[in-house]
C-alpha cells in the first residue's frame, strides 16, 4: 500500500481586492489582509471586504480551521490614518461606519465555528491589527513583531472589542498599562503576558503557523467549535453559570462520527481519522 500523501492544493475563494481567501484541501482557509503599500491600514472599503470574507468562511463547510495572515512587511497597522485626517470633520461619521464593520470582522472571527490561528510579523497595531489579533483563537508571531493598542495616541479609545478582551485575556492591570501607557510590546513580552500564542524565528512564521492551523484542520472539527465557542462565552460568566451548557455540548459531542472514532483509536492505539462530522 503507498503511504503517500495527497499533494495540497489551493482554490482562491476571493481572488482579488483588500482581502483575499484561498482554501486548501486541507481545509484550512488562507484570509489574507491585502493593502501591503498602506501596511494593511483599515478603511471602510477594506474592513467590508474582511467582513464579507469571515461570512464566506462561515457559509463555507469545507472550512476546517482559518488562518489569518497580513501581505507585506506589517500585519496590520491599524486604521489608514492619512484616509482619516482627510476626512476632515466628517471623520465622526467615517468613523461611526468603519467601527461597526471592524465589530461585525472582531465579532465575526470569534464566532467562526473552526480556530482561527492569527500569524503575525511586523506590527499589529489599532483596533484593526491589536484588535482582531485579540479576536483570535490563537496567535502566533515573528521574533521582531510588535503589538500596539496605539488608540489613545491617536486621541480615541480602543476598538474593535479590546475594551472587553484585552482585559480579560491579560488581566485588567496589564491591559490599563496597554491601553492608558501607549505601551508597544515586544513578541516575547506578548508572549510572557499571554496575549500571544508562540514565537517564532521571522522565517518560520508562516510555515509554522500554517502547519499548526492543518493539524486544527484535521482534528475532530464539531468538538473543537463546540470548545471554541464554550471558552469565549466562558469569559464572560461563572463556573456554575456555564456547567449546564457544557454538560449539554459534551452530550450532543458524543453522538457525532469523530467521537466514535476518537474512543476507536484510543482503544485500538492508533491514530484517529477524523472526519469532521
Amino acid at each position: 500500500m503507498s503511504t503517500e500523501t495527497a499533494p495540497i492544493t489551493s482554490e482562491p475563494l476571493i481572488a482579488d481586492g483588500p482581502v483575499l481567501l484561498d482554501l486548501e484541501s486541507t481545509g484550512v482557509a488562507r484570509l489574507r489582509l491585502n493593502r501591503p503599500d498602506a501596511a494593511n491600514g483599515m478603511n471602510v472599503p477594506f474592513l467590508e471586504a474582511l467582513y464579507a470574507a469571515i461570512l464566506r468562511c462561515l457559509g463555507e463547510r469545507r472550512v476546517r480551521a482559518v488562518l489569518l495572515t497580513g501581505e507585506g512587511r506589517n500585519f496590520c497597522a491599524g486604521g489608514d490614518v492619512r484616509e482619516f485626517a482627510a476626512k476632515g470633520e466628517a471623520l465622526p461619521e467615517y468613523l461611526r461606519e468603519a467601527t461597526a464593520h471592524l465589530q461585525n470582522a472582531a465579532s465575526g472571527l470569534m464566532r467562526l465555528e473552526v480556530p482561527v490561528i492569527a500569524a503575525v510579523q511586523g506590527f499589529a497595531a489599532g483596533g484593526g491589527g491589536f484588535g482582531l489579533v485579540c479576536a483570535a483563537d490563537l496567535v502566533y508571531a515573528g521574533e521582531s513583531a510588535r503589538f500596539m493598542s496605539a488608540a489613545t495616541r491617536a486621541g480615541m479609545a480602543p476598538d474593535a472589542g479590546t475594551s472587553v478582551t484585552l482585559s480579560r485575556i491579560v488581566g485588567h492591570r496589564r491591559a490599563m498599562e496597554i491601553v492608558l501607557g501607549d505601551r508597544i510590546l515586544s513578541a516575547a513580552e506578548a508572549l510572557e503576558i499571554g496575549l500571544i500564542t508562540r514565537v517564532v524565528a521571522d522565517d518560520a512564521l508562516l510555515d509554522e503557523s500554517l502547519a499548526f492551523a492543518r493539524r486544527l484542520a484535521a482534528g475532530p472539527t464539531l468538538a473543537l467549535g463546540a470548545t471554541k465557542r464554550l471558552m469565549w462565552e466562558g469569559l464572560g460568566g461563572t463556573v456554575e453559570a456555564r456547567l449546564p451548557d457544557e454538560a449539554r455540548t459534551v452530550s450532543e459531542l458524543s453522538g457525532t462520527f469523530d467521537a466514535r472514532e476518537g474512543l476507536a483509536a484510543v482503544l485500538e492505539r492508533r491514530e484517529p481519522r477524523y472526519q469532521g462530522r
